[in-house]
């Protein structure tokens, strides 16, 4: 099989390295040559940095056409859901109206009964900005700048993005931190 192997770098995704060399997101993430990756990620959308993932080759697709007619094509793949439940106090923040800028561009909504709030937005998003409350809550959020979860440097992001600061995002187990899991 013809491509590329490629070292993940800080902030790098499957839905963002995809975008950018303009392919599917799927279409790199389902590749068997990232089948190891796959499982050991379970997720496209958190990678370690100096992971490994396999870019194929661009292949041409010809589509034959009447000259002189209109045709229409539909891009498939991009933009990613993105997909986020806000709560207070452990409960959720149902029917709460909220602006999410994307890239600097503002979109309204309002959350559903489970407190959650849904977007589309480009594969290649590194943050975004929240708005709660007419704007007096404001939240910057990191889209694809995230460690895995199960390392201590991806639960500190995860605790400073939810607001309880711990400090550094180091990966050392910090007394801070230890403070920010308790409060948490």
């Amino acid at each position: 099989m013809s491509g590329t192997e490629i070292e993940v770098a800080e902030g790098e995704s499957i839905p963002s390295i995809a975008r950018d060399r303009g392919f599917f997101w799927r279409t790199i993430w389902e590749h068997p040559e990232n089948a190891a990756l796959k499982e050991e990620r379970e997720s496209p959308n958190v990678l370690f940095r100096g992971d490994r993932v396999f870019v194929p080759d661009k292949e041409m697709k010809e589509f034959p056409c009447a000259t002189g007619e209109r045709h229409d094509f539909k891009l498939k793949g991009d933009p990613v859901k993105f997909v986020l439940q806000l709560k207070k106090l452990g409960r959720p923040r149902k029917d709460e109206p909220y602006v999410l800028v994307i890239d600097g561009v503002p979109t309204e909504g309002t959350t559903d009964g489970d407190g959650k709030l849904e977007a589309w937005m480009p594969g290649n998003v590194q943050t975004a900005e929240l708005r709660l409350n007419d704007g007096q809550e404001v939240r910057q959020l990191r889209i694809s700048r995230l460690d895995p979860v199960e390392t201590t440097a991806g639960a500190q992001q995860r605790l400073n993005n939810l607001g309880f600061a711990c400090g550094t995002e180091s990966g050392e187990l910090t007394s801070r931190t230890q403070r920010a899991l308790r409060s948490f």
